[in-house]
């Protein structure tokens, strides 16, 4: 993956109900599962019965919560939150979860996901009294659905709160005891349910429930509001949206769930294998050594290399980039040289794979393509006769409003330029991207019900200034309750 300015992971979200146990333990287990989507801030909320109690820290979930912070938080009900900031800064006033207490009690989110329409409902909000603490859209769903919690039971209050908002969120949410999850209407970011020894989980990624040794159950669906019972018994489900199509992020399946995890009934790394046999049937290269950008080009390239011995080719599959795992994440280097020498601190190519020999190199996606073009270097660096490209995912041409910390139009290499400049750019001897019918067929799903917008340039959500890929109607926040989010 790119560097600073590529796509970066958004957030992750634990909700967890139990019966006679603390839940915060369990919380950390899986916000610790879920540590590759979000690095900036770990928090968790549990509730004892009485009252909510918090801990949200800057920082890595083993930094930010100790053993002490662990027992300051009892309570067999909580919610766990990782982030990355894509919407408010990176300051501790906009991690989560994010508490408020109001007259019908407390509150508490965790949010995965982006609004568009933000900036309209807090405009709307402070016109009534409200005042914000952060510029965080979490902040602003917060704010919503406690005011609607003065008037509504939490079914109805949580139903309008959908019909105001606009965007894409998958929601663990705590009202005093009761934890909920939430996804939108078109389950543009994943959320699952699991059943524990003693209780129930809500996760964005199932690893989190194998971590707890748990079942998964199943995939919350896009517009279900999901109720987990205080005492761990069991969970309610309420369908509050039923659209005809979804908006599922395609990028989760390329880059940013862990290989183990299971997203809308599909297992992450065999969607990524499959991936990777596509790319060799559509796009195949003959060539000495087929090795992967670790570590996100790993499974691909194993799909890959499996097309290619099945059609015959005596390619093999080996590991040619060593990466240092003890570097910082090369992103947050302050200059362009910096970032350039982390690249190289970060992946040392191994000689004996590629000295004298054409080398095949599978990464999932190029933004910028400063990685690319150094990486292309490295190998030849190291002897690499000849360096093809191969890519599991189409040009990313425009940028991500749905959650996703990508580059603007002015930075992405391939908003402006063709497979044939890209690859004179990054000085590889060819380069070849799957189309994104070729992404479609190979997730078995049909355009219609996938999200990729950073890759057509049209979008599932009515975002100001872009094309959409389907008839979308935005709620006109201020209008009389009712108007459904989407139509």
């Amino acid at each position: 993956m790119e560097p600073r300015g590529g796509p970066r992971d958004k957030c992750g979200v634990v909700g967890v109900s139990l019966a006679d146990t603390d839940a915060a333990l369990s919380i950390y287990y899986g916000l610790y599962a879920l540590q590759h989507r979000g690095q900036e801030s770990a928090g968790i909320v549990t509730h004892d019965g009485f009252q909510q109690h918090t801990h949200v820290e800057m920082g890595l979930v083993g930094d930010a919560i100790t053993e002490a912070d662990i027992e300051d938080l009892p309570g067999s009900a909580g919610i766990g939150h990782v982030r990355y900031p894509t919407s408010g800064g990176v300051e501790k006033d906009c991690a989560q979860p994010f508490s408020v207490s109001f007259r019908s009690g407390s509150l508490a989110l965790g949010h995965n996901g982006n609004l568009v329409n933000a900036a309209e409902v807090r405009s709307d909000l402070e016109h009534q009294g409200h005042a914000f603490t952060s510029n965080g859209d979490t902040e602003v769903i917060a704010h919503d659905l406690a005011r609607n919690l003065l008037e509504e039971d939490l079914v109805r209050a949580v139903k309008r709160t959908m019909d105001r908002i606009h965007g894409s969120y998958s929601l663990t949410i705590m009202h005093d005891d009761t934890v909920l999850g939430l996804r939108d209407p078109q389950g543009n970011r994943p959320l699952v349910i699991g059943e524990l020894d003693d209780g129930y989980i809500l996760a964005s990624e199932s690893v989190a429930i194998d971590t707890l040794g748990g079942e998964l159950l199943r995939d919350v669906k896009p517009g279900e509001l999901v109720i987990l019972e205080p005492d761990g018994s069991g969970f309610d489900s309420f369908q509050l949206f039923d659209l005809d199509h979804t908006a599922h992020c395609f990028f989760e399946y390329v880059y940013f769930a862990r290989p183990d995890s299971i997203i809308d009934d599909k297992l992450v790394y065999e969607v990524r294998r499959s991936l990777g046999r596509t790319l060799y049937r559509e796009h195949g290269v003959d060539t000495d050594v087929v090795m992967p950008v670790p570590d996100s080009g790993r499974s691909f390239a194993s799909g890959y290399a499996a097309a290619a011995k099945a059609a015959g080719s005596e390619v093999e599959f080996a590991e040619g980039l060593m990466k240092n795992r003890y570097v910082g994440r090369t992103f947050i280097m302050p200059t362009q040289e910096a970032r350039e020498r982390a690249v190289r601190l970060k992946l040392n190519p191994i000689r004996s794979t590629v000295d004298g020999r054409s080398v095949t190199l599978i990464d999932d996606s190029i933004v910028r393509g400063t990685t690319s073009t150094q990486l292309v270097d490295l190998l030849r660096e190291a002897g690499a006769e000849e360096v093809h490209l191969r890519i599991g995912s189409p040009p990313i041409i425009a940028p991500c409003y749905m959650g996703i910390d990508m580059a603007t139009r002015e930075e992405l290499i391939a908003a402006d330029q063709s497979i044939e400049e890209i690859r004179d750019v990054v000085g590889a001897d060819s380069l070849d991207y799957l189309s994104v019918d070729e992404v479609a067929e190979a997730l078995s799903e049909s355009r219609a019900d996938l999200c990729m917008a950073c890759v057509t340039g049209k979008y599932p959500y009515a975002v100001e200034g872009e094309e959409t890929d389907r008839d979308v109607t935005a709620p006109t926040v201020g209008e009389p309750m009712g108007a459904q989010a989407d139509d």
